[in-house]
């Protein structure tokens, strides 16, 4: 009888600082290069195989708090399961992949050959995890339009403009400030904090600081499509 082998796999995003003075913050996905065949060289997903008495989510925390000490997942929810029979050359595997969002004040210790790659231009990666990178870019970006899932990826208070930074980088168009508070405001996503902003160099009023009203999933407008003013306009993502 044949065995196979079934994995737990991880596509865990952050925001991180872009690179320069000018950059604007950049969606990134968690990775680490392989040291053997097959593709060594290449960067791949946190996984690791299914334990018998162990739920598959369960393995996915397990493996993220063990291997690269990431604990502060905001939210994980399953993503999709691969079976073809070829996705791994050494043995048949089947890979159940899960989506992870940390805050972007998380700052987790790294191992020396882990990082966070850029998802707009990813490295060659190993397996299919490219194509479950995208799949799971996909499914943020479309959750974005009818839920909170914001909150993943934000620090507990943040301001409208750094908020906006965020929805920035998953979407890959530009968002308008005053657009995202209505609509995110008008769903019952946000509240005041009733707090401001640490003033910056250039003056001027500082910031209101805002917070997430709920630090969990909730479908708020299951029928929308979250379209700031010029969307219609955006270039196609690439990567």
């Amino acid at each position: 009888m044949p065995t196979f082998r079934h994995e737990a796999l991880a596509v865990v995003f952050k925001i991180t600082p872009g690179e320069g003075a000018d950059a604007r913050p950049e969606l990134t996905v968690l990775a680490w290069k392989r040291s053997r065949d097959p593709y060594q060289g290449a960067w791949a997903l946190p996984s690791g195989p299914v334990l018998e008495g162990e739920t598959i989510g369960a393995c996915v925390a397990r493996n993220l708090a063990t291997k690269v000490d990431l604990s502060e997942i905001a939210h994980l929810e399953q993503l999709e399961t691969r079976s073809e029979p070829d996705r791994d050359p050494f043995q048949r595997t089947i890979a159940t992949a899960y989506l992870g969002l940390v805050p972007s004040t998380a700052n987790p210790r790294l191992p020396q050959n882990a990082a966070w790659i850029r998802t707009g231009t990813l490295p060659r990666m190993a397996f299919d995890h490219a194509s479950l990178v995208q799949s799971a870019m996909q499914r943020l970006e479309h959750k974005l339009s009818y839920s909170n899932i914001g909150f993943g990826l934000a620090p507990a208070e943040f301001t409208l403009a750094e908020l906006r930074d965020i929805y920035r980088a998953v979407l890959g168009y530009d968002v308008s400030v005053t657009n995202l508070q209505r609509v995110l405001k008008r769903r019952g996503q946000l509240e005041p904090t009733g707090r401001t902003a640490a003033a910056g160099h250039g003056g001027g009023r500082p910031a209101a600081l805002y917070r997430f009203t709920r630090q969990s999933l909730q479908i708020t407008d299951p029928f929308a499509a979250f379209r700031p003013a010029g969307a219609a306009d955006r270039p196609p993502r690439t990567g």
